[in-house]
């Protein structure tokens, strides 16, 4: 068997494609692209966001924050925000086709486009370490994304990153069921 080595660096698959969603200090919406993140508890998400970002700025004045997961139909839209500084674009979040509402439970904007929306309290955020934690309090889905009372992911389309190519690949398909394909070999 061969294999080729690639170094120490942030490489693994899939890499999910948040796009983190904040209000600045006029209650203007703002969102950015971030790839490296997990959900760390059962009720908390991780972040990694260097301080330079706007978002960190918002975040850190409204205490929260929301993250929709990026999907094939917003695509462009949802790179843009990865690409345009909201410290330099005011409107980005609009350039990017996006709409908002505000979130019920924490004050900052659903992005009305994305079918699902982790509404989350800001727990802690370390600038040193760049890592962001927050509380979710509610998880939102769009209706036009449930088919029979559960999400469909082929409605959906959610992206991934693939750092390995520069890249975005489309999720859709189920191959499996969780706690039991392996079953058989027990």
């Amino acid at each position: 068997m061969s294999r080729t080595d690639f170094g120490a660096k942030p490489l693994s698959l899939p890499q999910p494609v948040w796009i983190i969603a904040t209000y600045d200090e006029n209650g203007v919406p703002d969102a950015m692209n971030a790839a490296w993140g997990g959900i760390s508890e059962e009720k908390e998400i991780t972040v990694c966001l260097s301080p330079s970002h706007k978002t960190c700025k918002n975040f850190a004045a409204t205490g929260a924050f929301t993250v929709s997961m990026a999907d094939e139909a917003h695509l462009a839209g949802c790179d843009y925000v990865g690409i345009a500084s909201g410290n330099k674009t005011p409107d980005k979040f609009a350039r990017a086709g996006f709409t908002a509402t505000k979130s019920e439970r924490v004050n900052a904007p659903v992005i009305n486009e994305l079918a699902i929306c982790m509404e989350c309290r800001v727990k802690s955020y370390d600038e040193k370490t760049c890592l962001l934690k927050g509380e979710i309090v509610n998880v939102s889905v769009d209706d036009a994304a449930i088919t029979d009372g559960k999400v469909d992911i082929a409605k959906i389309a959610p992206v991934c990153f693939d750092p390995f190519n520069s890249a975005y690949c489309v999720i859709r398909e189920t191959v499996g069921k969780a706690w039991g394909a392996g079953k058989a070999l027990m």
